[in-house]
């Protein structure tokens, strides 16, 4: 993932740390009084009759007051089996308590009853507490007599925390044994003990067909209503208790749950979903919430991702009885959409900040929230000449469309993609252009804004003076805008912003054009940094550094001047003077008894130019230097225009006996690359892995398995950056070739190098 834009990001993490806490939310069961509501909900919009396969004999008031005792005598029981089996009722379950004796004769007249039946005779069976606050439960059994011929299954119902009954256990264990619920009894269903089913109270309870006990009991009904069908008798009578709380119809009789549950289980056997898969399609319909782009896109991709998950839910529910929770998935979504709109609110409150009000233009907070670009070189700012006059000429209310006309012309000429007005009268915009670019802009900018604007009626004339700052630096517009103000005070068209530290970007633009004569003057010198040999302790080579001894400036590092010499594509004749020069110390060395080796840094620009090869080679020929004491550094993160140009080109010094070094090893990106293409004899580790090698495990490590390494590929190297004796203690160790740092030695005139090789005694190391 390590490519994705930063917004991909940002809209990927948002919506994970809002999926997170709609997860805690729902492990905890915050959610769960809404999703009963959505439920019941959904029964409503779902309401069916009963299927008129299960039938409800009800022990209701008027058969309590025909019998007129309690319990009653078995043998009503056994008269109503005996009537729904000769009717033909294809099973008969009771949910009413047997596990009490009662009158024997009455008790033995049931159970004969329950024996002669040929419907299946399902007694109840449940689990209920020893007692008050007593740790474990007895077993409820229909007395023996009873269940010698009878199933028995389970009455149990288990309420949710709020007491409500939402749920059907499949079956349970009493006296050891699984039983099923009368549910699963009734509909032949199975499932394992302890798991439970939703009952589905979208069916209408009124609809199911229920019977009065002592009219079925005198036989005053039609048999063939009972035919085929499964009968549970069970209490509906208010004195009776037995009464439990549901969704949708508040109070209703426990007979009256066990139809509804055995409803449920006629047509499938539904199971609960859970809330992860709908969440997890809530995510990705989160994430294309969150990227859109407007408000009314996210209201539409929020009613879109709603519907579509509320059509898989209501499909899954209908087709397939799966009962996922959906409340999770509908909270994420409606969360990343005010969070969208909340953001688009603030990013629409905030672009609106950055327009200036008058001309509609990017202003200053548009121009401090812009990202920096790679192309960034400098900032140019442009300044109205007599802006409050013009003003008063134009008038207030046409000065925005004058500073609109004024930014189309300046980017027919700039190509700016946006110009930003940070003050009254100043526009700045960036330029990729080098220095030696920008004077011809200024021209043309300046010869377009001759011809007069069309503004509100009247022919104006606009005089602009500019101002040029690098980008870099902080507060670059402000600077631009400053150099601007300073060349208008000075009658110029234009500036160069310098800073008051030493005035850097002017020098280095004046600079430009005194090379020549730096070049013709022998203004231009060759410094040297001594390279101590760590088998011999002795020095014998050294790096050929420029410096520029300017007749006015002093002692110029090259900082100062190589960048904007090699943008100007000077860099040839100032690296050609140096080697020249560092080949004439080699000979007066020689003739000083003196064997130095020198390494000429090389730009990467220089390494595409058949012109420079020639001319190098040229040189090292007829100089007759020792080209085998001659080492070209080239820079390991240097970038070639042209790859195998510069191979060719490095192929040719070193068949000519021209030694090619890899300089500020381990700071690019092609190192191993580059160890396999170019003809390399030597590497220099950059002085960032060297300094703190001696105390630093991981340092070591890189710069002894680049020595390693370097050795089995034939290549010496030298180590860069040493600035005390431990550290070159232990380049010594690991066998490394060369060192080279301010402990061994500063960049020296070419005098001074040759007195500190003759000294007697070797370098210690």
């Amino acid at each position: 993932m390590a490519g994705l834009p930063d917004a991909l990001w940002l809209r990927l993490a948002g919506t994970l740390v809002l999926a997170g806490l709609v997860v805690i939310a729902a492990i905890s069961g915050t959610f769960r009084p809404l999703e009963n509501r959505v439920e019941e909900l959904t029964f409503a919009a779902l309401e069916r009759p009963a299927s008129g396969q299960v039938h409800v004999v009800e022990m209701d008031a008027a058969s309590m007051a025909a019998i007129q005792s309690w319990p009653w005598p078995r043998d009503y029981y056994a008269r109503v089996v005996q009537q729904l089996d000769a009717a033909g009722a294809r099973s008969i379950s009771f949910d009413v308590d047997f596990s009490g004796s009662g009158d024997p004769a009455s008790d033995l007249a049931f159970g004969a009853a329950i024996a002669a039946a040929d419907a299946p005779v399902a007694l109840p069976t449940f689990a209920q507490n020893a007692g008050f606050r007593a740790g474990r439960q007895l077993d409820s059994l229909p007395i023996a007599p009873l269940r010698g011929h009878a199933h028995l299954a389970s009455v149990a119902v288990t309420p949710d925390a709020d007491g409500f009954v939402r749920r059907m256990p499949f079956g349970t264990v009493t006296d050891m044994l699984a039983r099923p619920s009368i549910a699963a009894f009734v509909a032949g269903r199975a499932g394992a003990v302890g798991d439970s089913f939703p009952i589905d109270f979208a069916v209408d309870p009124t609809s199911i067909p229920r019977h009065s006990f002592i009219a079925i009991e005198h036989g005053m009904f039609r048999p063939e209503l009972f035919k085929g069908k499964d009968i549970i008798i069970g209490a509906t009578a208010i004195e009776l208790g037995d009464r439990y709380p549901v969704p949708r119809y508040g109070v209703v009789p426990g007979v009256i749950v066990q139809a509804l549950a055995a409803e449920t289980l006629v047509d499938a056997v539904p199971t609960y979903g859970g809330w992860a898969a709908p969440l997890l399609l809530a995510v990705m319909i989160a994430l294309l919430v969150g990227a859109a782009q407007s408000r009314v896109a996210v209201f539409q991709r929020a009613a879109a991702g709603t519907a579509i998950i509320m059509t898989l839910w209501l499909g899954a529910r209908t087709i397939n009885a799966v009962w996922f929770e959906i409340v999770p998935a509908l909270v994420l979504i409606g969360a990343a959409t005010a969070l969208r709109v909340a953001v688009l609110a603030h990013k629409a409150a905030l672009e609106q900040r950055r327009i200036d009000g008058e001309s509609g233009l990017p202003n200053r907070l548009a121009l401090d929230a812009r990202r920096d670009t790679a192309d960034d070189r400098y900032v140019i700012a442009a300044q109205i000449d007599d802006f409050d006059a013009l003003r008063l000429a134009v008038g207030a209310g046409h000065t925005g469309e004058l500073m609109r006309r004024l930014v189309e012309r300046l980017q027919v000429v700039t190509s700016a993609a946006t110009i930003y007005r940070i003050e009254g009268r100043t526009l700045v915009w960036f330029t990729p252009l080098e220095i030696s670019e920008i004077a011809p802009l200024m021209e043309g900018m300046r010869a377009i804004m001759r011809s007069p604007f069309d503004v509100g009626g009247r022919r104006l004339g606009v005089s602009l003076t500019f101002g040029v700052a690098t980008a870099d630096l902080p507060g670059a517009a402000g600077n631009a805008a400053h150099a601007a103000s300073l060349a208008k005070r000075s009658g110029k068209p234009w500036r160069l912003y310098s800073d008051s530290e030493g005035e850097t970007a002017t020098q280095q633009f004046s600079l430009l054009g005194e090379l020549d004569d730096a070049l013709r003057e022998g203004q231009i010198a060759a410094f040297y940094q001594p390279k101590i040999n760590l088998a011999t302790g002795r020095i014998d080579a050294a790096e050929a550094l420029v410096r520029w001894q300017h007749p006015t400036r002093g002692m110029l590092p090259p900082d100062c001047f190589i960048p904007p010499i090699e943008e100007a594509g000077r860099i040839d004749d100032l690296t050609l003077a140096v080697l020249e020069q560092a080949i004439n110390d080699m000979h007066a060395w020689c003739e000083q008894g003196l064997v130095i080796g020198v390494a000429v840094n090389i730009s990467a620009t220089l390494l595409t130019s058949e012109s420079f090869a020639n001319k190098a080679l040229a040189l090292v020929a007829r100089a007759g230097a020792p080209a085998h004491r001659l080492t070209f550094e080239v820079t390991e993160s240097a970038q070639f225009e042209d790859t195998d140009q510069a191979i060719a080109v490095l192929a040719r010094f070193w068949a000519s006996g021209i030694r090619i070094s890899m300089d500020d090893y381990g700071t690019g990106q092609s190192t191993l690359n580059y160890l396999k293409q170019l003809p390399l004899s030597e590497l220099k580790i950059d002085r960032s892995f060297v300094q703190h090698a001696h105390v630093d495990r991981g340092d070591a490590m890189l710069v002894r398995s680049t020595v390693q390494l370097a050795h089995e590929l034939g290549i010496m190297v030298v180590a860069e950056g040493v600035e005390e004796a431990a550290c070159l203690a232990f380049l010594k160790g690991i066998g490394c070739d060369y060192a080279q740092g301010y402990f061994i030695g500063r960049p020296m005139p070419a005098a001074d190098l040759a007195a500190l090789v003759s000294q007697p005694e070797p370098v210690a190391a």
